[in-house]
């Protein structure tokens, strides 16, 4: 018996109300970001294709290579086809005429080195020799070394004065199992994994890092290339980015960063500059190990060569079987992990709030802030939004939360660590609430006030200050301002774009559902009169004025000249940027202009891939 058209069609129907919802709740759930769902999870993970090559770069160190060689051959491969690649760099060019002794010497060097390698027996695998018909230095061995065949090709480069720990081959397997082909414990924002111990802060000049005792794994963006394992996508991607920027004439300044003094010492004889440009724009993490007394599974002798004037000895004492005292294989789930940026801060990843009882969490991920500063990315680009939250780091506050409708630049950015509050995705999650006077939810700016005023009341209920502030305002200094008298609930300039709130008793007592339906009255009484200037049309001069129209409020009115200098004025310079004072322009202001503006001033911080161009490093 067939079924009947209308019965086939009623199932059609439930079938495709089905699959349209799991694809809603999965789309909605990938936006928030987590350690276990991400938006770009390893599209073809397949341990059975896995493979890793040893890019083993030497020179002119015969004994540090024959060592490096030895350690590498009594590592425990457990049986598996592991490839060795020696890339032996040629001598520099030497003029006969000026030293036929030195260019002797030099060409028995090379053959002593190539013999040591074709005599070196390597039963685990491929054994390839390249050797270079010119010196090409350390910059292009590292770049040159590798080109993955797949997305389970990964690569080990090891120079020459390193010490592999016998034990170092089944780690960095177990650690490509764990959080490569795991994916649960997978993230894209991960590039590699060093062996190296860990010793200072990049983006501290140079500062040695700290780490409890407890803690063997952890990520931090810094690379290492004593022992670095990477994996082949990011590789990939970097290789082409660094095509984009050489071809360019840019240079891989990262002001605030100790790598950017070597590499205008060194120059291109150095490639770890370029790779940390990279990182820092991708907001790209590494894994490293820490284990207590110094220890670690690879160590550099530090020879004399490139980084080294001459020889400073062995970094680390390298871990063995004998001098474990801990079970050196537990790895803990990614979203145990601490994750570190240069400045080896702390860093949270995947802030977003989509609901507001998501809020107070994220709150509290500030630990004993008070204050926290809402930042309002609504009609902007992201140039401009990248450039504010690089003044917002560049002036030490690190307590701002982001607000926006576009779900797609949240996720990046709460990738990188910041928090986020999603205003699509809260108001679905609400749903219109039309008893709050917010009946005209077609339109966008009324969607714009009603998640405002409900995310400040939610933070003032908290028991959090508050700063809002639009996207048009650039803090010169911390704090953002000075209040001209505490005792004031509401401090307000709502033709600049910038309010405070103090979560006290009086002021939860004003912020509450009805007024929320004033600051909607309002706004819709404005928009309809069409009497108000573009800098009006905000959620800011909405809520100052009902506010003003409440009466019995403790407000305080700042004014402009109290709150700096305004872009665009013909009299502004730099010595107009008093270290008290804000930088300010009208929101109807062309973001080109802004731009050059900004430009013509200093104060723009981003480069061509919309990242901070300094690295801002607060003790």
């Amino acid at each position: 018996m067939h079924p009947k058209r209308g019965s086939l069609l009623s199932l059609l129907f439930i079938l495709s109300f089905a699959v349209i919802f799991l694809y809603s709740y999965h789309y909605h759930s990938s936006l928030h970001f987590s350690h276990s769902q991400n938006p770009n999870p390893n599209p073809n993970p397949n341990p059975q294709r896995f493979a890793i090559t040893i890019k083993l770069l030497t020179f002119d160190r015969i004994d540090s290579l024959r060592r490096c060689l030895r350690s590498l051959s009594a590592a425990d491969y457990g049986g598996d086809r592991v490839n060795l690649h020696v890339f032996v760099d040629h001598f520099r060019a030497i003029d006969p005429a000026n030293g036929s002794a030195l260019l002797d010497r030099k060409l028995e060097e090379s053959r002593r080195i190539l013999d040591l390698v074709d005599g070196f027996s390597w039963p685990h695998g491929e054994k390839l020799v390249h050797y270079r018909t010119a010196n090409v230095g350390l910059q292009a061995q590292w770049l040159e070394a590798w080109w993955p065949k797949s997305d389970d090709d990964f690569a080990f480069v090891v120079e020459d004065d390193l010490e592999l720990s016998p034990l170092y081959y089944k780690f960095l397997k177990e650690l490509i199992l764990k959080y490569y082909y795991d994916r649960s414990n997978y993230s894209p924002l991960i590039y590699g994994a060093s062996l190296q111990r860990p010793r200072f802060v990049a983006g501290k000049h140079g500062n040695k890092l700290w780490l409890d005792s407890e803690t063997h794994l952890f990520l931090y963006q810094m690379v290492g290339t004593w022992g670095q394992l990477l994996f082949p996508r990011p590789w990939k991607e970097f290789r082409l980015w660094y095509d984009v920027h050489k071809a360019k004439g840019i240079k891989p300044i990262l002001q605030g960063m100790v790598t950017t003094g070597w590499y205008k010492k060194m120059g291109d004889r150095i490639w770890t500059p370029w790779f940390i440009k990279y990182i820092h724009s991708r907001g790209y993490y590494n894994i490293y190990t820490h284990f207590l007394h110094e220890r670690a599974l690879s160590i550099s002798y530090r020879d004399a060569g490139v980084n080294y004037g001459k020889t400073a000895g062995p970094d680390s004492k390298l871990l063995d079987k004998n001098s474990i005292d801990f079970d050196l294989w537990e790895l803990q789930p990614l979203k145990n992990l601490k994750w570190y940026d240069f400045c080896f801060r702390e860093v949270h990843l995947g802030r977003i709030v989509r609901r507001y009882e998501e809020l107070e969490s994220v709150l509290h991920s500030f630990k004993e802030q008070k204050t926290i500063i809402l930042v309002s990315l609504y009609r902007t680009v992201q140039r401009i939004a990248r450039n504010l939250i690089c003044h917002l780091e560049r002036v030490g506050l690190q307590n701002f939360i982001l607000i926006s409708d576009d779900s797609e630049f949240l996720i990046d950015l709460a990738q990188r660590g910041y928090s986020v509050i999603d205003a699509k995705l809260l108001i679905s999650s609400i749903g219109s609430d039309k008893s709050n006077g917010f009946e005209h939810f077609d339109m966008n700016l009324m969607k714009e006030i009603w998640v405002k005023a409900n995310v400040v009341k939610k933070i003032l209920e908290l028991g959090y200050n508050l700063w809002v502030l639009d996207w048009n305002i650039i803090p010169i200094s911390n704090p953002l301002l000075e209040l001209p008298d505490p005792s004031y609930d509401f401090f307000a300039a709502k033709d600049v774009g910038l309010m405070y709130m103090k979560s006290s008793p009086s002021s939860l007592k004003v912020w509450v559902a009805d007024f929320i339906s004033n600051v909607a009255a309002v706004g819709k009484s404005l928009l309809g009169s069409n009497s108000i200037s573009l800098e009006q049309k905000n959620f800011l001069y909405f809520a100052t004025k009902a506010l003003e129209d409440k009466g019995d409020v403790r407000l305080w009115q700042l004014d402009e000249s109290s709150i700096g200098v305004r872009l665009g004025d013909d009299a502004l310079n730099l010595s107009a940027l008093d270290s008290r004072k804000m930088l300010f322009w009208s929101p109807g202001m062309s973001l080109t202009s802004v731009q050059r503006e900004l430009e013509n001033l200093d104060m723009w911080l981003i480069d061509g891939d919309s990242s901070c161009v300094a690295v801002f490093c607060h003790q």
